[in-house]
């Protein structure tokens, strides 16, 4: 398996603030790579390096062995990108934009028109091709970015937060739609603060906190990590917020999730737990109408590393917008 990106020693500073700070890992040929970290943390600002928009202090980045902060046009012709305020050109229509993007490339002429048609197709954008893009919703002109971006035929593709702010249905056919691209070859590298998107996603993650590489692995292993962690789901006959408050008392919690008409409870002793659960119950008069375990999850493993609590995660789907200034 050959290397397509290879990051050494990475640095970026803007005056005392040091935003990226000796990141190194690879990407291998065909993989989604994904890249998770809290706001702030320096995700976007190792993208721009690695795309030539943002020159590091120190250190290097080459993808497919070109140096990208000395051979940027080079690396451009070989990578698509999708910033998280990428956006098509809202008074033309999708197929113009498309067209654009193709002549810009001084793709053949042949390929100039077929390019565009095939992604359009793809991307279920086609019979809207003569609309303006204006009239598009966000999903629908996250699509077009996407298409723009991909219209050389690049064999590598980054993309920054390409869901966030998306309907639920957008977001799933655009996973769906990078399901396919990566099944035919197409290396991706993905930043995301949505931990289920990374799981459905990735082959490897890399985590990054404050400016530092604190993990890299697949998945799977990076859930076997936090195995030290595990949770119990447990419902009750009587379901009452007083419930609730009153099991985040017990000693072995140490965090309550509600899901649905359930509540999953972490915990570093199972078995300490269930006894509590077993002795709450029966001293509050109620019936358990079912208990189970549940393995770790991605976001326990992100909780743990990262050291962000469950309502922290949830404010880092808020976009942060690039202003030129300063880090992400």
């Amino acid at each position: 398996m050959s290397t397509v990106i290879e990051v050494h020693g990475l640095t970026r500073r803007f005056g005392d603030l040091t935003a990226v700070d000796h990141v190194e890992f690879e990407v291998n040929e065909g993989e989604v790579f994904g890249f998770l970290g809290p706001n702030g943390a320096g995700k976007t600002t190792t993208v721009r390096m690695l795309t030539g928009l943002l020159k590091p202090t120190a250190g290097n980045a080459t993808i497919y062995g070109r140096d990208v902060a000395r051979s940027p046009v080079e690396v451009k012709q070989h990578i698509g990108v999708v910033s998280e305020t990428a956006s098509p050109y809202l008074d033309m229509n999708a197929w113009d934009n498309l067209m654009f993007a193709a002549a810009m490339y001084e793709l053949p002429r042949r390929q100039r028109r077929e390019q565009p048609e095939n992604l359009l197709r793809l991307l279920g954008l086609y019979d809207r091709r003569k609309e303006k893009v204006a009239n598009f919703s966000q999903g629908l002109r996250k699509r077009v970015a996407i298409a723009i971006a991909l219209v050389h035929d690049p064999p590598l593709l980054f993309l920054d937060e390409p869901t966030v702010g998306l309907d639920v249905q957008s977001a799933r056919m655009i996973r769906d739609f990078l399901h396919k691209l990566n099944a035919e070859g197409t290396t991706i590298f993905l930043t995301t603060h949505y931990i289920e998107e990374a799981d459905l996603l990735c082959n490897r993650i890399g985590i990054i906190r404050e400016g530092q590489l604190i993990a890299l692995d697949s998945p799977e292993g990076l859930k076997s990590s936090a195995n030290h962690m595990e949770s119990l789901e447990v419902s009750f006959s009587t379901q009452d917020p007083e419930i609730e408050r009153s099991l985040r008392r017990l000693p072995a919690v140490s965090e309550i999730q509600k899901k649905g008409d359930k509540l999953r409870l972490r915990t570093e002793n199972t078995s300490a737990l269930l006894g509590e659960i077993a002795r709450f119950a029966q001293a509050n008069d109620l019936q358990i109408v079912s208990v189970s375990t549940v393995r770790p999850t991605l976001e326990d493993a992100f909780v743990r590393l990262t050291g962000l609590s469950s309502l922290d995660m949830e404010s880092q789907v808020l976009p942060i917008f690039w202003t030129g200034n300063g880090p992400e």
